[in-house]
């Protein structure tokens, strides 16, 4: 902890980004800061009123890095790409697996308008993203509707249009296209109706509909009243588009409205995009609290992702909180009244339809869990619900490496954290009895030793013999009878109870035998996993020691910092000397 004070006292006063790392050099936590000396001091000096997530992330840090940006904006950004490439386990993270649709004006003689979920900004100009297919096809629809874009994919070089190499298709005969192939449409006559087109792909209507409005009353002038009537349908079909948007107020232009909401582990940003009065971009997102970070700061970090993914240039951002971090020529209003106000409780609405969705979903899956711990609790007669319950399994294939797993269950779901490895120290030889007893006893003791509560149920993978074991463990602790525990066999997925000589049948149908069944599958998963490594590291210990000069404690030495074999191998000569001297790393890698 001193070297981490000394590492504190020499940051700089300046705005940018911290890092934290683990033990294991991992970098678990990335935050911004206006002054990063002080914010990192603030993690270190405060002993009050600080919740306990911090206080575990403070207790893991082992080293601190930064990188010093103009400003604090600039930090928010680098804060964000560090989040998403490296994914800390403390940060909170945007993610957003949903790939929206884009339109992109290609980059090509006689450009084509097509739609596409990649963005590769050099194939041309990308307009969106859209929050929905029907959305976008319904720009898309209308864009041809109003000009004659080709749908072909032809090369239409000036050669090969001057050689005649292409003929029309049926789109030029249904009046679709003009026939830029046969050099029937000219290209700066192409050109001009992409350019209107790139109008209402922008969102910006009006001109649109100037330009048309104009066009039809220059033909009506000149008597073209055929001409005339071509553009008031296309007129007509751009009104009927329009009263299909959902327009907010004319006034109000090019705006994007944030709002949040939050409970105590999640919070829930709504976004709306609004170009010309018409709300052309709708998203709401999740946001999983990881340090009970404030509603502001979960708010400016939805900020600049959502205006990042949707290229959003508006200056205007109205929000129902401050945004604390902003780029420069952004303004921030909170509205207290009149038709922005109506903004923010629209896009507030949106928030909380999807806060209301997410817990009805989880309340639901809440209830499901409990439904098949209730019929478990019947099925095998328990006295209380099962609500912990720890599971026990063996690993010896081949009779080398004995280990042991075992996993815990809350509320029918796995709890990770309280996974277990053992590795066999008593018992030599491949013996699943003395090992399951072994296991057994040194978990319980030590939760005894810690005054941990007990769970509510003991499951073994195995049957009568394993169970005797378990039991003579718990019996030894003194616990034997205050925890139901029980056996199951595989061949028949048979429930065994102590000093009972028939076995309890459950229907196979039973959810609380599939939830029984579950977790022994998994303990067996996990310890199969730790078998596999170890034999891995055992037997890649033993290819080291026969190499001269390097013993079992070089080999471990190499294990405990490099963490796997597989990084042993991918290691480089320098990296290697560096653990065990220049002399043992060449030998090693010959």
């Amino acid at each position: 902890m001193d070297d981490i004070k000394d590492a504190v006292s020499r940051l700089p006063e300046s705005p940018g980004v911290y890092r934290f790392y683990s033990a294991e050099d991992v970098l678990i936590y990335v935050g911004k800061a206006k002054s990063i000396k002080k914010r990192v001091s603030s993690y270190f000096s405060k002993s009050t009123g600080v919740n306990r997530k911090t206080l575990r992330l403070v207790s893991e840090i082992r080293r601190i890095d930064y990188t010093v940006s103009n400003s604090e904006f600039d930090a928010l950004l680098l804060e964000n790409n560090f989040i998403k490439q490296n994914q800390p386990k403390y940060n909170i993270l945007l993610k957003d697996d949903k790939t929206f649709p884009y339109i992109c004006v290609l980059k090509e003689r006689y450009p084509r308008i097509i739609y596409t979920r990649k963005y590769l900004p050099e194939q041309g100009e990308y307009f969106g993203p859209y929050s929905s297919v029907v959305a976008m096809k319904n720009v898309l629809e209308l864009v041809r509707k109003l000009y004659t874009i080709r749908t072909c994919s032809l090369l239409l070089s000036e050669q090969n249009v001057a050689q005649k190499k292409f003929k029309v298709c049926l789109e030029f005969h249904i009046g679709n296209c003009k026939g830029p192939c046969e050099g029937l449409q000219a290209e700066e006559a192409y050109m001009e109706e992409i350019s209107q087109a790139r109008y209402i792909l922008k969102g910006n209507l009006s001109v649109v509909y100037n330009h048309l409005n104009n066009q039809m009353k220059g033909f009506a002038a000149n008597l073209e009243f055929e001409r005339a009537q071509a553009v008031k349908e296309k007129v007509d079909t751009l009104e009927r588009f329009q009263s299909k948007s959902l327009v907010v107020n004319r006034d109000v232009t090019d705006i994007d409205v944030f709002t949040i909401t939050s409970i105590e582990a999640y919070a829930y940003v709504n976004y709306l995009q609004i170009i010309e009065g018409s709300i052309v971009f709708s998203k709401t997102v999740e946001l999983k609290k990881k340090l009970d970070e404030p509603d502001e700061e979960l708010l400016s970090l939805a900020v600049a992702e959502l205006r990042e993914q949707t290229n959003s240039k508006n200056e205007v951002i109205l929000s129902n909180l401050d945004i604390t971090v902003l780029e420069e020529g952004v303004e921030n209003v909170v509205p207290k009244i009149g038709d922005k106000k109506k903004l923010i409780f629209l896009s507030l609405k949106n928030a909380l339809e999807l806060k209301k969705e997410k817990e009805i979903f989880r309340e639901g899956k809440k209830t499901k869990q409990q439904e098949v711990l209730t019929i478990l609790q019947k099925d095998m007669k328990l006295p209380t619900l099962p609500k912990v319950i720890e599971c026990f399994d063996n690993s010896n294939l081949g009779g080398t490496s004995p280990v042991a797993s075992m996993v815990r269950f809350v509320d029918g779901k796995s709890e990770r954290k309280g996974y277990r490895h053992f590795n066999i120290k008593t018992v030599e030889g491949p013996d699943d009895f003395a090992s399951m007893k072994e296991i057994v006893g040194r978990r319980y003791k030590r939760i005894l030793e810690e005054g941990q509560p007990l769970p509510d149920l003991i499951i073994v993978d195995g049957g009568k013999g394993q169970l005797s074991s378990a039991c003579e463990a718990l019996k030894e602790l003194n616990i034997y009878g205050k925890v139901p525990i029980a056996g199951i066999a595989k061949r028949l997925e048979e429930i065994y109870y102590p000093e009972d000589p028939f076995p309890l049948l459950i229907s196979k149908k039973s959810p609380g035998l599939l939830l029984l069944q579950q977790i022994r599958d998994e303990a067996h998963r996990f310890a199969i996993t730790f078998h596999r490594l170890k034999r891995s590291k055992k037997h890649f210990s033993s290819a080291l020691e026969g190499i001269e000069g390097i013993g079992h404690k070089t080999a471990e030495k190499l294990l405990k910092h490099f963490k796997s074999v597989k990084k042993i191998k991918e290691a480089s000569i320098e990296e290697i000397a560096a653990i065990i001297g220049q002399k043992k790393a060449e030998a090693m890698k010959r």
